[in-house]
């Protein structure tokens, strides 16, 4: 079975620095005041920090987030904007209480402009709302998000502007691009946390035993840029093809054009109802289907091993699928009791 996990990004990080200093990471708290570049080879030679302290180093890995300090501001790479195809560009998030047990899923809740967030945690909900400053004012957005939420408040609105899309070079010279400095999918599918986990195990694949490898680079930059387009056209389906046509923002997306890759999956799914797989793509074949089908896109045809069946054949297999399934989730504890019983965590509702 599919599935995701909801984590508190907060606590997530602060795990990881817990690991990564137990191993032997030195942190070095500072504000970076210029990046310094060596005017033979054009690489990155040191960062320079605004207490005066200069750090060198053989390769960089550039976390600055939207800023990009390394691979934009010194190395100046180039950003592939892809808000033509998905111009929600604002959010606002809060954090609030629980108020019940939490549900197994994330719930995005369409609105006239974008859509809003609820995903529940151990100690605490999140919300938020995402969308297009061209249809929805900051004001309304705000009131649109805490008319909705539910439980007390623990946190004041944190407001992000953002522009989708991704640096044309994930990797270049000796820097790395990892998370938003690389780019940003629209939180839709919650898929950062991802990329950055998919960007650090390849440079540990093609981590540089010595001199740094342009084919190294070069495979790194399609393998991360592919990741990225597969998942901006899983997005932009989400909006190219609902039925939704009551405000100018809906008009607006169901008449936008879309990437190419992204209309041969929708026709030929449309034509014959199949659905290919490409290059460990995120999103599974189901994935595809259920958001296509749910949507209204219904295939002209099936596969022919389909009519190899006869009706009572199907008929029978379906049945048996149906109560397989329901006795499983019949025998299955409340997501709650799960939690508690295998991953149950004692974290103050304010953390």
């Amino acid at each position: 079975m599919n599935y995701a996990y909801q984590l508190d990004s907060g606590l997530y990080a602060r795990f990881l620095r817990g690991m990564a200093e137990a191993d032997g990471t030195r942190r070095i708290e500072g504000k970076i005041a210029q990046v310094q570049l060596d005017g033979e080879t054009g690489d990155i030679a040191a960062l320079l920090l605004d207490s005066g302290e200069r750090i060198e180093g053989d390769l960089f890995i550039d976390c600055t987030g939207f800023r990009a300090l390394l691979i934009e501001g010194a190395l100046r790479v180039g950003y592939d904007d892809w808000s033509n195809w998905l111009p929600c560009d604002s959010a606002i998030a809060i954090q609030t209480s629980s108020v019940r047990p939490p549900v197994p899923y994330t719930r995005a809740i369409a609105h006239e402009a974008g859509w809003q967030w609820r995903i529940p945690l151990q100690h605490r909900q999140g919300n938020g709302v995402v969308y297009c400053s061209d249809f929805l004012g900051h004001d309304a957005a705000l009131e649109k998000l805490l008319s909705t939420v539910e439980g007390e408040k623990l946190v004041k609105p944190n407001h992000i502007r953002f522009r989708t899309g991704a640096r044309r070079k994930q990797w270049h010279r000796n820097c790395v691009a990892v998370g938003l400095s690389g780019g940003f999918m629209e939180p839709l599918e919650s898929t950062s946390i991802h990329l950055i986990q998919r960007a650090i195990l390849r440079i540990v694949r093609m981590l540089p035993a010595g001199t740094i490898s342009q084919r190294d680079i070069d495979e790194f930059n399609d393998q991360q840029f592919t990741d990225m387009e597969q998942i901006r056209d899983f997005l932009v389906l989400h909006y190219k093809v609902t039925d939704r046509r009551d405000t100018p923002f809906w008009r607006h997306v169901a008449a936008m054009d879309v990437p190419e890759s992204l209309t041969h999956k929708i026709e030929l799914f449309r034509e014959t109802g199949r659905v290919f797989r490409k290059n460990e793509e995120l999103f599974a074949e189901n994935s595809w289907v259920q958001v296509m089908l749910g949507q209204g896109i219904m295939p002209q045809s099936h596969h022919p091993v389909a009519a190899k069946l006869r009706d009572d054949e199907m008929a029978h297999l379906l049945t048996t699928l149906r109560e397989q399934v329901a006795r499983t989730v019949a025998a299955l504890p409340s997501h709650a009791d799960y939690v508690a019983r295998y991953c149950g965590a004692d974290i103050p509702a304010a953390a």
